[in-house]
């Protein structure tokens, strides 16, 4: 197995067996790093070995050690923590427990889901950022802070009390959400580091779902990405083109996925504690209804809109709003809807923003104004196969 497979998939893993026990997730971080390194100057010469995770394991602790011994801080207490799991040959798999840890309270609460997804599943400030309406170099600047002030404060990371799990799944959530969107953006599933970190991120809402079972929201929220999943073959034709919602082939939709999230949505409308999951895979549902029946339910999915916006005031929700809006009261008032947020700055380099305004434009008849919108949406898109769908709607 070539090792920037064996990075993706036991990254997080490794990183958070370390932290569990250093309680330093920057020093995890960096010896794991080296433990990298090592391999590629051994492993060419002297082949990948039979259990490639113990071997870096092995010899991440060894820097780990190394690094504590030089920092002079709490050396003994930590080192007996790491050599006392030397002999262990099964790596457990302590990633949600790390996500709890990572939503610690003394922790600032913007960049906990940031650090979750850098931390636990390995992504980069590129990848993450745009999940936060940031810039990589504003993104990895905050990470590096983040992780410097939890080092010098001590934080501990280690798994919270079931009694505390409940006041930090809100960001666990958000977390193991922005992860699946990012593995989701190759429909296709060509390519597998995506494809590896939707599953995971499936996997770990699951594992939430198990573990908090009267969370309405962690119902909501693996109903609404098992919404996304099963379409994810529908979004590409068979030449690999974009095919929006609309014109999708149902018969390639997952409908046992699809019967499995309708069912996790009655599960926690029954709890009586509405969310922004709950709202968002009910907008899910609500597409998928009208799509399947061919009955319009834009008036309701306006109103679900309103809800999802009342409680979170996300500029990414008034966007999509604008365009039901449109398909209700017609492209003027869409226009206008989407006017009334236009002065938000995350907006700025937001690609949907761009096209949706673009498609109302040309609604309007507005034709010049509309060409420069899809010029900014398809500068800004990075799926070649998404840009080429905005060049042919610009185009015509």
């Amino acid at each position: 197995m070539p090792l920037d497979e064996i990075a993706r998939r036991s990254y997080g893993k490794l990183v958070a067996y370390l932290a569990a026990r250093t309680r330093d997730v920057a020093a995890a971080e960096d010896a794991l790093s080296e433990a990298f390194a090592e391999a590629l100057a051994h492993w060419p010469v002297q082949g990948v070995p039979a259990n490639p995770e113990a071997w870096l394991l092995t010899v991440a602790r060894r820097k780990t050690i190394d690094m504590l011994r030089a920092r002079q801080r709490h050396e003994n207490a930590i080192r007996d923590g790491l050599e006392a799991a030397a002999s262990e040959t099964e790596i457990p798999d302590q990633r949600l427990g790390l996500l709890f840890a990572c939503a610690h309270p003394a922790i600032e609460e913007s960049i906990r889901a940031p650090l979750m997804l850098q931390v636990v599943l390995g992504l980069n400030a590129e990848r993450i950022a745009p999940a936060f309406l940031a810039s990589p170099a504003a993104m990895g600047k905050r990470l590096v802070r983040a992780k410097e002030k939890i080092r010098q404060a001590g934080i501990p990371f280690r798994v919270p009390g079931r009694d505390e799990l409940a006041g930090r799944l809100e960001t666990v959530l958000e977390a193991i959400y922005a992860a699946f969107t990012e593995g989701w953006t190759d429909p296709g599933g060509t390519d597998a580091a995506r494809r590896d970190l939707a599953e995971e991120a499936l996997f770990l809402a699951r594992l939430v779902t198990e573990l908090l079972p009267d969370e309405a929201e962690a119902l909501g929220l693996l109903a609404l990405m098992l919404h996304a999943e099963a379409r994810r073959t529908a979004r590409r034709d068979g030449s690999g083109e974009f095919v929006p919602l609309a014109s999708q082939d149902r018969t390639l939709w997952d409908w046992r996925m699809i019967v499995e999230a309708e069912e996790l949505l009655r599960r926690a409308s029954a709890l009586g504690a509405i969310g922004r999951y709950q709202l968002e895979a009910a907008l899910q549902s609500a597409h998928v209804s009208r799509c399947h029946t061919g009955r319009g339910n834009w008036a309701e999915v306006v109103q679900l809109y309103d809800a999802l916006i009342a409680l979170t005031g996300s500029p990414v929700a008034a966007v999509n709003r604008s365009l039901v809006v449109a398909e209700v009261h017609g492209a003027d008032a869409g226009l206008d809807a989407l006017d009334a947020v236009a002065a938000d700055a995350r907006l700025a380099e937001y690609q949907p923003y761009w096209a949706a305004r673009a498609e109302l434009l040309a609604r309007t008849g507005a034709h010049d104004e509309a060409q420069r919108a899809y010029e900014m949406a398809i500068g800004l898109e990075r799926d070649p196969a998404v840009r080429r769908f905005l060049q042919r709607r610009r185009d015509e």
